[in-house]
């Protein structure tokens, strides 16, 4: 066992001293309402049931009692053992313990941050996941035992946009520095880091050669804005221009002042139509 995982025990160990093991049905826990895992490497989870079904589940999972449900729980650590107890069809031992949700990410953050196979970007998109709930910077930074300028990157990684991340997956060998510096250029290469993630071999690569593929898009010429002129009756109408990740619109207000007003007027219906279409 490396030093990581057993430093991940002793926490567990600290957290769970004293208190009485339950046994629950899986069923009736419900995950942490903050995802820490982008995925469950199948691997990984055959692994960890092969070793409960052959030694027992040696250390409980956390839970606290559901704050909406009466009768269900919801966990703190140990989503892996219970995905793997479940599958094995047992019930889980457990430590159920009254906590706020600022404790519960505390303790899920902490127990998570020793284990190897939580990678950069997860704990990255958990620290953005916990600022949107609100959650006070010093409350992240207790919850992934980092230090501000620590959790300053994270979140500016975190801003790479989702469908990125997302593509990639958790790239388990790839740390700061590549996600760093790949933050600072995804900006400039939209058009090619798409391009990259609809290759036909994508999807076929492991997660790590995905996030290589990507940063290599980048190395390639910024995307250069492209231009398109609108005509009405032989006469230019509107500029759109597209580049990176903006769009910019652009109208003469001394050749259509009329038109320019009335697209103004229009851009609140227009977005409040678009935001219908996505409910």
């Amino acid at each position: 066992m490396s030093e990581r995982a057993k430093r991940a025990e002793e926490i567990e160990r600290r957290l769970t001293a004293g208190q009485t093991i339950v046994e629950l049905d899986p069923d009736l826990i419900d995950p942490s309402f903050v995802a820490d895992r982008m995925e469950i490497a199948p691997e990984a989870l055959k692994s960890l049931r092969e070793k409960i079904e052959a030694n027992g589940q040696l250390n409980p999972i956390m839970v606290r009692p559901h704050p909406e449900v009466a009768g269900r729980y919801q966990v703190a650590f140990g989503h892996r053992r219970l995905r793997a107890i479940k599958e094995i069809g047992r019930e889980v031992r457990a430590v159920v313990r009254e906590m706020s949700d600022e404790e519960l990410v505390i303790a899920q953050g902490q127990e998570n941050h020793e284990r190897e196979d939580l990678s950069y970007i997860e704990k990255c998109v958990f620290a953005s996941r916990l600022e949107q709930r609100g959650f006070s910077r010093a409350t992240i930074m207790s919850a992934l035992s980092v230090y501000k300028s620590d959790l300053s990157n994270m979140l500016s990684v975190a801003k790479i946009p989702e469908g990125v991340i997302e593509a990639i997956g958790p790239a388990p060998g790839t740390g700061r520095r590549g996600w760093i510096e790949l933050a600072g250029l995804v900006d400039d290469h939209t058009v090619a880091i798409n391009r990259a993630i609809r290759n036909a071999d994508f999807a076929s690569m492991d997660s790590d050669s995905r996030f290589k593929a990507v940063l290599t898009a980048t190395k390639a010429a910024p995307d250069r804005a492209s231009t398109e002129v609108w005509m009405s009756k032989g006469k230019p109408l509107a500029k759109v221009t597209l580049g990176g990740n903006k769009v910019a619109l652009s109208i003469d207000r001394k050749k259509s002042p009329e038109f320019a007003d009335f697209v103004l007027n229009r851009l609140r219906d227009l977005y409040q139509e678009f935001e219908a279409t996505r409910s």
